[in-house]
């Protein structure tokens, strides 16, 4: 699959290693935390694509879930995080390329990894998010609702596009502004949960 240099993983890599990383919270995104403290099933089998440094992760470890991957092309990231999570038995960590991972999930959490793809490859990204879940498996998350005057990434996105670009594989159980966005994002967030048909 062909990629545009911004993806590839020395780019990554380069901006993990200068701490180029302006998307990075600090902590988990809240509407994803919100969203966490609602799961009752703490064996579900939960992805993070591009998963950045998981704060996602450490907290469903913390809230004692027990299946959780995360990916990421970036080998200094991966690196930091294998040692940060060494002690857990309940997270596998994986470097290499979202595009090719083959496994079954119940959960994937998007978290700034769409708006890290060239929009190229969004319907390669919907087609994976389609074949990594299991039936009824869900996509939860956040996603831009505005356009960057700037090239990205981030590159940003639109609700009709999303509506088009995932509406023949999944039901849009919610689809709806974020009403507690980090104070950064106000007002340019969606938080959707996508479940597959």
């Amino acid at each position: 699959m062909n990629r545009e240099p911004d993806l590839d993983k020395n780019f990554w890599n380069e901006r993990y290693r200068s701490n180029q990383t302006g998307w990075d919270l600090g902590q988990v995104s809240p509407p994803i935390k919100d969203y966490i403290d609602q799961l009752t099933d703490k064996n579900l089998r939960i992805l993070i694509p591009g998963c950045g440094n998981s704060y996602e992760a450490e907290y469903l470890l913390e809230k004692g879930f027990t299946n959780i991957t995360i990916i990421d092309i970036a080998p200094e990231l991966v690196k930091g995080l294998r040692s940060k999570f060494q002690s857990s038995k309940n997270i596998k960590i994986i470097l290499g390329d979202f595009f090719t991972h083959r496994a079954e999930y119940d959960l994937i959490l998007e978290q700034t990894f769409f708006c890290a793809l060239d929009p190229k490859l969004r319907k390669n990204y919907a087609d994976a998010m389609k074949g990594l879940l299991v039936e009824g498996g869900k996509i939860a998350g956040v996603l831009f609702n505005k356009e960057f005057e700037t090239q990205g990434p981030p590159f940003g996105g639109t609700d009709t596009e999303y509506l088009t670009l995932f509406g023949d594989a999944f039901n849009f159980k919610i689809f709806e502004p974020c009403y507690n966005s980090f104070s950064k994002r106000a007002d340019s967030e969606l938080f959707v949960i996508l479940e597959k048909k």
